[in-house]
């Protein structure tokens, strides 16, 4: 692995790098709350074929984290990641969780930056809105949406060693992957940025979490603007208990070219339960 500062439209941003850069290059983006190195142990298993590029992003690690809530909206977000492109694009761009909205951003507003996209539990945001506007399962599940857009909800989960932010974390789900010296790294990329900046991820976003029992009106979204042309590839864990199968349902309709592939039993973290299972998929995927 290699580790190196990035100045991107004239901020610092921390990139983690394996395999070699002949290779065609995959950019690996992380969701909350880990960082670029989450990646390492499917990098590992792809570097031999690919050039894995993995940011920690706005508001990570050592990267660039404004106080401020608005220098996290998507578009932002978006731009960080098309300037790391840059020249090299298209890339294949593989997005988890909230790096799954910004995988998703690039292939529709940036098109030109992206050959192949590949999501692990992460959604495209009309299914997404969909679901959690209607007051059913998804609605429930997402309401610690509402907890982490609280004033004050960082001190809250940074407090006695981070211990609301791992059992919120954890939530559910399988997490003996994050113990030993994994956590103690998560722990210390925590403690270097501060959970502000991961946290106004969700602050920025415009998605409406509706009351269980109580749909929500759907936002006005821009549709047309929100397709992926690109070849498209979804690896589920199906027992996700964060996002529920119901926020991928109609994804077809903004994703005509989509691969689904399912790891039953797997949870939200999949990249860390099976990297063998996933790195097989992205393998028989990619040309």
């Amino acid at each position: 692995m290699r580790v190196s500062q990035r100045i991107l439209d004239g901020n610092t941003f921390t990139i983690r790098e394996w395999g070699s850069p002949d290779f065609p290059k995959l950019l690996m983006l992380h969701g909350f709350p880990e960082y670029g190195g989450a990646w390492e142990g499917l990098a590992m298993r792809l570097s031999d074929r690919f050039h894995c590029i993995a940011p920690d992003q706005r508001g990570y690690g050592a990267s660039y984290a404004p106080d401020n809530v608005a220098a996290y909206a998507t578009s932002k977000l978006v731009e960080d990641m098309a300037a790391l492109i840059g020249s090299d694009g298209p890339i294949t761009v593989m997005g988890h969780d909230w790096g799954a909205s910004v995988a998703y951003g690039l292939a529709m507003f940036r098109p030109e930056l992206v050959d192949r996209l590949i999501i692990a539990n992460g959604v495209h945001p009309v299914p997404f809105q969909r679901a959690m506007a209607a007051g059913g399962a998804q609605s429930e599940a997402s309401q610690y949406i509402n907890y982490l857009r609280a004033p004050g909800s960082e001190d809250a989960l940074a407090a006695n060693d981070y211990a609301k932010l791992l059992q919120l974390f954890s939530a559910k789900m399988d997490m003996s992957w994050l113990a030993g010296d994994q956590l103690a790294r998560q722990k210390a990329v925590w403690t270097q940025s501060g959970l502000r900046g991961m946290i106004n991820w969700y602050r920025a976003s415009p998605l409406i979490v509706a009351d269980p029992g109580k749909p929500a009106d759907m936002p006005p979204l821009p549709l047309d603007r929100l397709r992926v042309q690109c070849p498209h590839l979804l690896i589920w864990g199906d027992g996700d208990t964060a996002l529920l199968p119901v926020s991928t349902e109609g994804l077809e309709e903004f994703a005509p070219d989509l691969t689904r592939k399912t790891i039953p039993g797997a949870d939200h973290w999949v990249l860390h339960q099976h990297p063998d299972q996933v790195a097989q998929m992205v393998r028989d995927w990619h040309p």
